[in-house]
């Protein structure tokens, strides 16, 4: 019996990976249930903004349905063992609160600070290590999914990490999509060859490809937008106090579950200030910097996708998505965002 697939409880996801690929390649389960895999099915990809009523989300996808997802989808467009698994395991290394652990490490533009721990993680895995030499395949043949163009690839690309949690998050956390038009937007994609000479998942119809653009600006926003830095500053901040009283590790933000950290935050002194970021409706924001409340007044990364039709970017087919596109990125994060209360209250 397989861990994780047999014991999805969810019909969604099991309805959204049948999309990604009709088949489910049985080879990779084995994969996916080893222990440092299965425990990224307790790590939202909200990055906890999940918990907090300043969103409207309440779908618990986990970094490990995210993982999994990449890998079909890699899994689809090259059937190579070697670039599926390293699409499984690029986020193997995901802490609880998955990128509020890059804001604790001041990494709030790049997102990429927990990275490195990729290939220790799988190292010292016996279960994994075992899987791949019984397989014939070199840690360094997946333990970097930047190495395969369609698994990762630079901003505003379109490669199969960004178009997965494209696709989740317009489908499950702030429904912008529903299942059909998920579907219609996948069927589109085919292996294309981009300005540089490099193969990129690309659209084949112009409208789709404008409407996905349409999709993923706006999630763009909301990746970034100020109740999004806040939260996830907020939690960064109140993840560097405990760490600072000894009340949690950075060890413990790699093995412990998010509902366990959220355990240890609400039996600690900062439960008030945690209950009312979790309460709140809406962040306020000010031009001026605030005086005597907790206050965020920085950007974060940006996030977009100009993909391919047809081997030339949308944007320079489509004057509808380019203003999507410019929109997008004139997003304002200039703004001090803040609640009525003080780490000293």
């Amino acid at each position: 019996m397989n861990k994780y697939y047999d014991n999805i409880v969810s019909n969604e996801v099991k309805e959204y990976f049948s999309i990604l690929s009709p088949e489910f390649p049985e080879w990779l389960n084995e994969y996916i249930d080893t222990k440092e895999l299965l425990s990224q099915q307790y790590i939202s990809v909200t990055c906890g903004t999940i918990y907090s009523d300043l969103f409207e989300s309440n779908f618990f996808f986990s970094s490990l349905d995210h993982s999994v997802a990449v890998a079909l989808i890699v899994w689809r467009f090259t059937h190579d063992k070697k670039q599926t698994l390293s699409g499984l395991f690029h986020d193997i290394a995901t802490p609880v609160f998955k990128h509020c652990v890059d804001f604790l490490n001041g990494d709030y533009m790049g997102q990429e600070s927990t990275e490195d721990l990729t290939t220790e993680i799988i190292r010292n895995s016996k279960e994994i290590m075992t899987l791949l030499k019984r397989d014939n395949i070199k840690i360094s043949e997946i333990n970097n999914y930047h190495l395969y163009p369609i698994a990762d690839n630079d901003t505003p690309k379109l490669s199969a990490d960004r178009l997965e949690y494209s696709l989740s998050n317009a489908l499950f956390t702030y429904k912008l999509l529903d299942f059909e038009s998920i579907k219609e937007i996948y069927d589109d994609i085919v292996i294309q060859s981009n300005e540089e000479n490099e193969i990129e998942l690309g659209f084949s119809t112009k409208k789709i490809a404008v409407n996905f653009v349409k999709a993923t600006s706006r999630l763009s926003v909301i990746y970034r937008e100020d109740r999004t830095r806040y939260s996830m500053q907020l939690l960064a901040d109140i993840l560097k106090r405990l760490s600072n009283e000894n009340k949690i590790s950075r060890k413990d933000l790699y093995e412990l579950k998010e509902s366990d950290v959220i355990n240890i935050i609400e039996n600690s002194r900062y439960n008030n200030i945690f209950n009312i970021w979790k309460s709140a409706k809406k962040v306020k924001i000010s031009r001026e910097k605030p005086k005597n409340v907790y206050y965020v007044h920085h950007g974060a990364k940006v996030r977009y996708i100009n993909p391919l039709f047809n081997g030339k970017r949308i944007s320079k087919c489509s004057k509808t998505a380019k203003k999507l596109i410019e929109n997008n990125l004139a997003y304002d994060m200039s703004n001090y965002v803040y609640l009525d209360f003080n780490f000293n209250d």
